[in-house]
């Protein structure tokens, strides 16, 4: 039973289709002291943005709407923003989170809900193109994981997840991250520069926060050919003109993407036979759902618990449950 805290916010907007399971939503109606409003759309522009806004004191956004500077500054009542998706980097946010805090908004994201899901779309693409299961094959022959080099762009929960997996396929594992992961090194992965990762891998997978661009116009001329590249990132992780080169003087090369992954490129690249595009997110499953719902709700609670204990218990303003 979810228990309910005292406190509660004065009005709830989903500002887009956040993708929270039903019964979820009915917990978070009991969080509001007004009806909730709830846009199943994506706003337009900032003007819609504010529209939904309006008076708020907590709205909840998908990774899809960015909530600016400019939305954040016009927005004096609110006290809770909640990213109902990944909150990994704040420089890499889709909400302007150093000006909430400004304002004494707090913003709160979830972790690791869709990894499970992501984990097993990128192996079964990848064991799909090797054994031609598909309409595209990596090689003339059908050919295994096994024996295969694997090279990880940023190790953090899901690359780890990938790069596991990839050993337990009999894959031999490389990574680069921007800090160097000797826990993971004592496992037997081994770090290389980015150059010398792109350069020798068959395969190589990026999981690096939105708007990361770590492969430009050098490691893709020195890319090993007759490789892979995934990216199940939300959008590109590389210079797009870079790549589109690439993949196009490299036929027997493949790049492989999920919705996010590919975002509004979706039109352009599936123009390219060697470019394999899913257009729903890999991580978005009914399971990832669910974890997700569950961990926006808790966010709430938490915040609203914090905030009742300062208010009622100790006399401070709800500015301090902020910290």
């Amino acid at each position: 039973m979810q228990i309910i805290p005292e406190m509660t916010f004065q009005k709830i907007t989903f500002i887009d289709s956040c993708g929270l399971t039903n019964p979820v939503v009915e917990q978070i109606t009991h969080l509001s002291k007004e009806p909730i409003v709830i846009y199943n759309d994506d706003p337009a522009n900032d003007d819609e943005i504010l529209k939904r806004i309006a008076d708020s004191d907590c709205i909840l956004v998908s990774w899809r709407t960015r909530v600016n500077t400019e939305v954040i500054k016009a927005s004096p009542n609110l006290k809770y923003i909640g990213m109902c998706c990944s909150l990994y980097d704040e420089k890499a946010a889709n909400v302007d989170i150093v000006q909430a805090r400004s304002q004494n908004i707090v913003v709160k994201g979830v972790r690791d809900y869709g990894d499970d899901g992501t984990l097993e779309f990128i192996f079964a693409e990848l064991i799909y193109l090797m054994k031609g299961l598909g309409q595209q094959r990596w090689q003339n022959e059908n050919r295994e994981l096994r024996g295969k080099t694997m090279g990880i762009i940023g190790m953090g929960t899901l690359g780890t997840m990938v790069a596991r997996t990839a050993r337990q396929f009999g894959m031999t594992v490389f990574y680069y991250n921007r800090s160097r992961k000797p826990e993971l090194e004592a496992e037997g992965f081994g770090f290389l520069p980015l150059g010398d990762l792109v350069s020798t891998c068959d395969v190589i997978s990026a999981h690096l926060p939105k708007n990361s661009n770590v492969l430009g116009e050098t490691e893709f001329r020195n890319k090993k050919p007759n490789s892979i590249l995934v990216n199940t990132s939300i959008g590109l992780t590389f210079d797009k003109n870079a790549f589109l080169f690439w993949i196009e003087n490299d036929p027997t090369s493949f790049a492989i993407f999920d919705g996010p992954g590919v975002g509004e490129y979706f039109d352009e690249f599936s123009k390219f036979p060697n470019i394999i595009l899913s257009k729903p997110s890999s991580g978005f499953t009914l399971e990832a759902q669910s974890r997700l719902s569950e961990k926006v709700l808790a966010n709430m609670s938490n915040f609203l618990s914090a905030l009742g204990k300062c208010n009622q218990e100790l006399g401070f303003p709800w500015q301090v449950a902020l910290n």
